[in-house]
């Protein structure tokens, strides 16, 4: 019994890993809490299984991956920054006033962020290492960085459903429909930063902890951050169509075929 699970594990390691972060991430409803941490626990539980200790340490090194060229510390801050501004600046336009921050100084702002980036329960450090560390890089082993992305981007919109039952008015469309659409249009933009920093998640920690400083909903966030995913498929259409970089691609684990049974003993 044992034996055949750990085959189907190894045969299948993201469907695994899928399954496993919807298991324990919906099994801590009403415990969002605990619920965000779910990607890098199924991480933790299916690469022992797949990849051994070797998947550990590649894990590790995404996580830790700084050494990438300058700009891209400017664009994983600049980008999420960006998107909050121009969504702060149509708000006003439309009379709709500037939405709620969770800081009222740089300080404060720079207190969150170092604590958002160090933090497993909270979204950044607790979805990424499993997003980018082990799906979208196991899809990539497959797929195209586009169909890998379209495969994962839906799949993780699903995953924050249980955010929308237990948040007031949640369930209204500008909130439900433009929070699945707006986490999809964001999860290309984390692909694509992860794939141009040679398989970073810490980059994209840095990003996701700078995109959520800002409290923002709706059509005209969605509207934004969807405006951002097009113009990167668009515009970057190589990068899209190429296979992933090395450093953000797992090969499969490889099979060993079942061994042929023994010849019978001649009478």
């Amino acid at each position: 019994m044992i034996s055949s699970i750990s085959s189907v594990v190894k045969r299948h390691p993201i469907i695994t890993f899928f399954v496993l972060t919807y298991a324990i991430a919906w099994g801590c409803i009403p415990f969002w809490t605990f619920q965000a941490g779910a990607p890098f626990i199924a991480a933790l539980i299916v690469i022992p299984l797949t990849q051994g200790l070797s998947g550990l340490k590649v894990l590790g090194l995404r996580m830790i991956r700084w050494r990438v060229r300058w700009y891209w510390y400017v664009v994983a801050i600049g980008v999420p920054l960006a998107v909050s501004l121009a969504y702060v600046g149509l708000n006003v336009a439309g009379g709709a006033g500037v939405p709620s921050l969770t800081f009222t100084s740089l300080t404060t702002f720079l207190m969150v962020f170092a604590i958002r980036l160090v933090n497993p329960a909270d979204g950044p450090l607790g979805e990424h290492p499993g997003w980018n560390g082990v799906a979208l890089p196991g899809l990539q082993a497959s797929y195209s960085p586009l169909v890998a992305t379209a495969i994962l981007a839906p799949l993780v919109a699903g995953w924050h459903l249980p955010l929308f039952f237990l948040e007031e008015g949640a369930l209204q469309p500008p909130i439900l429909v433009g929070g699945l659409v707006t986490t999809m249009a964001v999860t290309f933009w984390y692909a694509w930063l992860f794939n141009h920093t040679r398989g970073s998640v810490l980059m994209v920690v840095v990003a996701h902890s700078v995109e959520g400083l800002i409290q923002a909903q709706g059509w005209t966030y969605m509207g934004v951050w969807l405006a951002v995913a097009i113009g990167l498929v668009v515009f970057d259409r190589k990068a899209w169509r190429d296979p992933a970089p090395a450093e953000a691609t797992t090969p499969a684990a490889a099979i060993p075929p079942p061994r042929a049974a023994a010849p019978a003993a001649p009478a």
